[in-house]
């Protein structure tokens, strides 16, 4: 119950929902503007009540007590974001007024204020005179805009007259209580009991029949104490949405001012097949036109399904026309009309009818002063051969002939079908109305003011919908084959919300099917798996997860194989036994990003036509072929090299080969050996360290699992399988072919100094020392451009995924810049970046290396990298624009030798890197940035962070000593050890060392 007590804290806004309204069915709070809200979570028509909802909530009502406001939704409003509206030692009752012209007040109300903002009258349609009184010193008045504040007393002394006769009536308490029902009007009722210049008598007397008079007296009772003050907004706008059409025309075509929280758009929500023949001035919401559709200037379709050729001229307004009408409307001429089909239930038959009036007709003039269709009457009838006592009863009095009572519009016909030619035919010249009158005469016709009782709300707004979605799917088709940088997902999810989600689901398989494009493929599966995903409504366990499952795995071996239509096909089959409950859903989902995963690694293996392999001399056997490299730092662009983001977006990243500690802490080493077998051995830190894991492969079934990156060895045998040493799979046993091709096997040797997770590089960097090695070894030799495509594909194979920046970082020497375009097939190019003399110097005195202790968890940072990529959420495609733009910054920065600057990119880097991949900045690091930032110009952790190494580029040189003190002190951190580095500007060697490599 509504007492005092819920409305002493409450907040209520109360939005009326108006009467009817000749251009829209659904009245004018759900009158569609062309607007669309890129950043809105779900996407969807936005009304004129959802701008009214937005416009009070996030801009009138902000600041405002606890109350009750009231808004009309019967006008467009924009409102600046800050309305300046003084609530300091506020009281009573407060209305919101516009700024307006004196001429537009003519039609509307204003108020009269004192010289305290205090409200004395209301006046409407005024004089002249009356009008010029309310004018500030520019000449505006202050407009009534529909929106009222009452305080919480105040809301509650009006509560409380609902049980006082005769006001119990106005609700439907009093009516149940059979008493006569009265209608009030908030303004000239309620609010204007309250105006300090009315007295009780003018007010009383104003009120009409006796009934009204008494709920005025009752109303002054309860109201007159509380003061009613006005608050007026500069720079808002007031567009009260008429019956004019051509008013309405104006108002939706004009774009709103710059207060406004709306950004019109010349097409919004729609598909156009030929958006060029739309003049500017026109507008297009909720539609799809299909082939050759013109639309001139000062015209609006909304909620229309149309097939071309069509032309429409200025000044019309179209709606809710399906596709059947498009033949009609063919060749005819449409300039400044309405023309709009309706959805009508008459008792329990559904049917369309459609109406047609001039723009410039009005509803309610006598017939003998008004026009139709833009003519007056006799002429209409002259032409048409129509007569008077065809549209009205014989009757009816002459004054209430009008437009609003004619019976023009045919709803039904004993033995024909009706259709939109059966109300077009009365703009035809006289020779084609003829044969059209005798049909129109049969048909069983309705006015527009007989109609308005039957339309079918519902229904129209399930059209509406059904439309929405279908220009959504084109949408999505448009998005995705014209490889477009805007997201899908808020549509993904108003689809699973409306129940639409099967047909979203159908566009994405035949796009994924019939794009003949692996990227474009995978795109749409990564779209799949969101709309799955959307599905689960946040039920049913992280996205993130294992994606194996065997009853996937036959619609996996076709997409492995090229087959990619076949794939798709045998997807959706195996996704309907998925579909019954969230946790199946979330699953799925997994298993259509592992599909999306093999359509990536297609794409990235197509960067193997770079990798050239040439012939060297084979080293003895027994001798050992080693390869030591540096470590990498990326200093800005790290995640544009990933995959799919690198060949769709492009990449840059700015890397430096450094040794740590003064040494190259990754490497490997290779001897043939008599044995026909692969002896595969980690030695964990150093090269002479003890074996820490052994492995011999003497049979190809021992490399199955090479694709597997946790298995024993897995990089290792991949190394061998992508150097094409060994051939797999393949009919010739292991042994054979090692005799055959080497006369015998291999003994491979690993190592790195630095711990796992380091986000230094190692992984990718190992595989560039193993396949290097590798090769040399074999008796061929590859170029280090080859290496870097050699790896790219390595790890393709082995799963894990990568960029390519880990390799160019460790086998490139020096500070570099590497790039790749957004095509395929994904070509990495390197350029070397000139530092001035005596640069590399300074930055190896002024970098320094902290292991932070903290090793990375997140293993599904990737997959949420490239969730949030194909998804194309704004976040991720401004992101990825922002990453290349700070590597090339950098690389310039560092050609000038500007250590601040460099230091400023590095700071850049870290911020883009933590949106890229939220949760990668662990509590205890952030800690320890704090405490350095006094003294760095910059820093940021390596690699994809959560962990491993931090970098910092320090004031001072040479600051090992001072951070380590810093350090020390500062609590929180755990164990971390502070690392010389320096520029490595020779790079890794291969070199063949005999057969003691101590």
């Amino acid at each position: 119950v509504v007492t005092a007590d819920v409305l002493r804290e409450a907040r209520i806004l109360i939005l009326h929902t108006g009467r009817d309204f000749s251009f829209d069915d659904c009245g004018r709070a759900f009158t569609c503007l062309p607007v669309e809200e890129p950043a809105a979570p779900a996407e969807a028509l936005v009304c004129n009540l959802d701008s009214l909802l937005g416009t009070m909530t996030h801009r009138l009502c902000v600041g405002s007590p606890p109350g009750v406001w009231v808004c009309s939704t019967d006008m467009l409003l924009t409102v600046p974001s800050t309305p300046g509206i003084d609530w300091d030692g506020f009281q009573g009752v407060r209305v919101i007024a516009v700024p307006g012209s004196q001429a537009y007040a003519r039609n509307h109300g204003v108020y009269l204020t004192d010289e305290q903002g205090l409200v004395r009258d209301i006046i409407y349609k005024g004089t002249e005179a009356q009008i010029q009184q309310c004018a500030g010193p520019d000449g505006t008045v202050p407009l009534v805009c529909g929106v009222v504040f009452f305080s919480s007393d105040a809301a509650e002394q009006l509560l409380a007259t609902h049980v006082i006769p005769p006001l119990d009536a106005c609700t439907y308490m009093g009516l149940d209580s059979g008493a006569p029902p009265i209608q009030l009007s908030l303004f000239f009722d309620i609010v204007l009991c309250m105006a300090r210049g009315m007295t009780e008598e003018d007010f009383v007397k104003g009120g009409g029949d006796a009934s009204v008079r008494s709920a005025r007296s009752v109303l002054w009772t309860a109201l007159r104490a509380f003061p009613l003050s006005m608050a007026c907004i500069p720079d808002a706008s007031y567009d009260y949405m008429t019956t004019s059409a051509s008013d309405h025309i104006r108002s939706l075509t004009l774009l709103p001012g710059s207060a406004s929280h709306l950004r019109f758009c010349k097409t919004a929500h729609s598909h156009v097949d030929q958006p060029c023949l739309l003049e500017d001035g026109s507008l297009v919401t909720n539609c799809l036109l299909e082939g050759a559709v013109r639309l001139a200037a000062g015209s609006v379709i909304q909620h229309c399904h149309l097939q071309g050729p069509l032309e429409i001229g200025p000044g019309c307004l179209l709606s809710g026309l399906a596709m059947g009408s498009s033949l009609a409307l063919q060749g005819c001429p449409l300039r400044d009309i309405v023309l709009q089909g309706h959805h009508v239930r008459l008792r329990d038959l559904p049917c369309r009818v459609f109406t047609l009036t001039g723009c410039l007709d009005d509803w309610q003039s006598p017939a003998e002063e008004a026009t139709y269709l833009n003519v007056p009457w006799a002429e209409f009838f002259h032409r048409t051969g129509i007569r008077e006592g065809d549209l009205w009863d014989a009757e009816m009095p002459r004054r209430s002939r009008c437009l609003l009572s004619a019976r023009l519009f045919p709803v039904l016909h004993a033995c024909e079908a009706l259709g939109l030619e059966d109300v077009l035919w009365l703009l035809a010249p006289a020779a084609v109305a003829g044969e059209r009158l005798a049909r129109w005469r049969a048909a069983w016709r309705m006015s527009w003011q007989e109609l308005l009782p039957c339309l079918d709300k519902a229904a129209e707004l399930g059209a509406r919908r059904a439309l929405f979605f279908l220009q959504g799917q084109r949408k999505v088709r448009r998005g995705l084959l014209g490889r477009q940088d805007s997201s899908l997902l808020p549509l993904a999810r108003s689809a699973v919300h409306e129940g639409y989600h099967e047909a979203v689901l159908s566009t994405l398989d035949e796009v994924a099917s019939t794009a003949g494009d692996a990227g474009v493929a995978a795109r749409a599966l990564a779209c799949i798996a969101d709309v799955l995903g959307c599905m689960a409504r946040g039920e049913g366990g992280l996205r993130s997860g294992p994606a194996a499952n065997r009853e996937w795995a036959s619609a996996f071996g076709h997409l492995e194989s090229g087959d990619i239509a076949g794939g798709v096909r045998e997807l959706a089959a195996e996704r309907q036994k998925w579909m019954s409950r969230p946790a199946l859903l979330v699953r799925a989902a997994r298993h259509y990003e592992g599909a999306e995963q093999i359509l990536i690694r297609q794409a990235v293996m197509s960067s193997c036509q770079f990798v050239t392999v040439g012939q060297a001399e084979l080293p003895p056997l027994g001798h050992w072929v080693q390869v030591a490299c540096p470590a990498r730092l990326d200093l800005s662009g790290g995640w544009s090299d990933t995959p799919p983001i690198t060949y769709e977006h492009g990449g840059a990243v700015v890397d430096v080969a450094v040794l740590v500690d003064g040494c190259r802490p990754i490497g490997a080493r290779v001897r043939r050996i008599g044995e026909p077998e692969l002896r595969l051995i980690s030695l964990g830190g150093t090269p002479q360290g003890e074996a820490a894991v052994e492995l011999v492969c003497r049979e190809l079934e021992h490399l199955q699992d090479y694709c597997q990156p946790h298995a024993p060895g897995a990089l290792l045998k991949a190394a061998f399988i992508c150097t094409q040493v060994v051939q797999f799979p393949s009919q010739k046993p292991l042994r054979a072919q090692l005799m055959e091709s080497f006369g015998g096997g291999f003994e491979v040797h690993t190592w790195s100094k630095l711990p796992h997770g380091s986000g230094l590089g190692t992984s990718s960097i190992l595989a560039g020392a193993v396949m290097a090695s590798l090769y040399r070894a074999a008796g061929k030799a590859a170029s280090t451009e080859s290496l870097i495509h050699a790896v790219l594909h390595l790890e393709q194979r082995l799963t894990t995924g990568g960029g390519w920046q880990d390799q160019v970082g460790g086998l490139v020497p020096g500070i570099k810049i590497g790039r790749s375009k957004a095509q395929l097939p994904l070509r990495v190019e390197v350029e070397k970046i000139l530092v001035p003399d005596g640069f590399t110097q300074t930055l190896n005195d002024h970098l320094l290396l902290v292991y932070t202790g903290k090793t990375r968890l997140a293993r599904n940072l990737l997959q949420d990298v490239v969730r949030n990529w194909y998804a194309r959420l704004p976040s991720a495609v401004q992101n990825a624009n922002a990453l290349v733009g700070n590597a090339e910054e950098c690389a310039q920065a560092l050609r000038q030798g500007n250590l601040p600057l460099v230091g400023k990119c590095l700071d850049r880097y870290w911020q883009q890197k933590k949106c890229m991949a939220p949760g990668c900045e662990p509590l205890a690091v952030r800690r320890m940035m704090d405490a350095l930032r006094p003294y760095v110009y910059g820093q940021c952790l390596a690699g994809a962070g959560g962990g491993g190494f931090l970098y910092a580029l320090t004031k001072g040189p040479r600051q090992k000593e001072v951070l380590h003190q810093i350090l020390a002190k500062t609590e929180g951190l755990g164990n971390f050890s502070i690392h010389s580095i320096e520029v490595d500007t020779g790079g890794f060697s291969v070199e063949v060392v005999g057969c003691d490599p101590k």
